[in-house]
């Protein structure tokens, strides 16, 4: 079975103006759920939560979002609508790697990188992408043959390392992509002082279909890592995951059920599926 796996993005209250405002800037995209602590929208089928929360967490550029667009066109709009009260961090342009690339940071602070490719075989448009800097600068390349060990049908699809003509360390890993389940994921190393390092204002979302897998990602991620409340935790680099039971939603959607199941899972680190049936 290929775990579900979609990110979520912790906002200081503004959830549902963050999901409405990705839905009109992506086109086939769509809210599918509206509670007051997570909006939930879904863009070309890929999924993403937003989280109603506090202003602990702010985004940085270490996650950012790769898009592949298929036309210069779409590149043009989709990089004017998320630039309007956001911020260029690499001017889209013509580069090496893509005749028309940009990055940004929206007006959210949420970070993006437009690229212009055809999608092969209608593969995934957005892929998380982990930027290795700071204390962890150099460890990309061990962190994706780590994720791929854990998850099941993954595998490291391909990697570009910095050369000697290159401005960063190398050896290193440039660009790489790799595949966790269904899911593509991209990572680079960077030697730079960027200041930033990953938190928890993107984690990613597991869904479990039974304990035994909850048990195991928790043990394996937590490895080196660093357990939290409610299903949320830490791996060895920092990055954070939510490991949850793919029944939870139909729970917290009964209004019979609800306030029952989250005070049950609010006492949790790692969720324990029995006691969220208990009656």
């Amino acid at each position: 079975m290929n775990n579900k796996i979609h990110p979520c993005l912790w906002f200081e209250g503004q959830a549902k103006e963050a999901a409405a405002f990705y839905c009109s800037v992506f086109d086939n995209s769509k809210i599918i759920s509206d509670t007051p602590m997570v909006v939930t929208f879904e863009i070309d089928g890929q999924k993403f939560m937003c989280l109603n929360g506090n202003a602990n967490f702010s985004f940085n550029p270490s996650i950012s979002f790769f898009v592949v667009c298929e036309t210069k066109d779409e590149v043009d709009s989709t990089w004017a609508k998320l630039m309007d009260g956001g911020m260029e961090m690499m001017p889209l342009d013509s580069y090496p790697w893509s005749e028309r690339y940009g990055w940004l940071q929206d007006r959210f602070g949420l970070s993006w990188q437009l690229f212009l490719e055809n999608r092969p075989d209608q593969g995934e448009k957005f892929s998380p992408t982990f930027m290795f800097t700071g204390d962890q600068q150099g460890k990309a390349e061990e962190a994706m043959n780590y994720f791929t060990e854990i998850f099941k049908d993954s595998k490291v699809k391909d990697i570009a390392r910095y050369t000697a003509e290159d401005d960063d360390v190398e050896g290193t890993v440039k660009h790489a992509v790799f595949q966790l389940g269904n899911v593509d994921f991209r990572a680079m190393d960077s030697s730079f002082a960027h200041g930033f390092s990953f938190n928890e204002a993107v984690s990613f979302v597991v869904e479990c279909k039974n304990q035994e897998e909850i048990d195991d990602f928790w043990n394996k991620l937590t490895m080196e890592g660093e357990e939290g409340n409610c299903g949320w935790l830490k791996d060895r680099y920092g990055i954070s995951w939510q490991i949850i039971p793919e029944i939870l939603p139909k729970l917290m959607s009964d209004p019979k059920k609800s306030d029952r199941v989250l005070k049950a899972f609010m006492q949790m680190k790692k969720f324990e599926i029995n006691k969220l049936l208990e009656e």
